[in-house]
């Protein structure tokens, strides 16, 4: 058993239909996800993201590790104030959480999912 994973597989294809939970509010936003690592128990999931500018409306039923590689987003939780993310920021996304991703440049993003 290999106890490393390389992440950003080129040869992992590609899904390209929008996150169940996610619904497209403004524009008209695109996205891909590429999930190149599953844990054996099915507990965890990472991978790679990628949207194009517009809003989104989220729901998270998962707990969520994201570290941004490109673009800048406005992440606002229903309720609350927005936060605006930029390449080289790493956050969490807590199950539970109810809000819209405004993308205003072309966001890039890898992530890790506890499911």
């Amino acid at each position: 058993m290999s106890y490393i994973k390389k992440i950003i597989d080129k040869s992992v294809a590609a899904i390209d239909t929008d996150l169940e939970g996610w619904e497209k509010i403004s524009g008209t936003p695109s996205m891909k996800t590429w999930i190149e690592y599953t844990s054996e128990d099915g507990s965890m999931i990472a991978g790679c993201w990628e949207a194009t500018e517009g809003s989104y409306r989220a729901e998270y039923k998962s707990w969520e590790y994201i570290h941004l590689i490109e673009g800048k987003v406005k992440i606002t939780p229903e309720g609350g104030d927005s936060v605006t993310l930029l390449p080289g920021d790493s956050f969490v996304i807590e199950a539970g959480f109810t809000g819209t991703w405004e993308i205003e440049e072309k966001v890039f993003k890898h992530f890790t999912i506890k499911l």
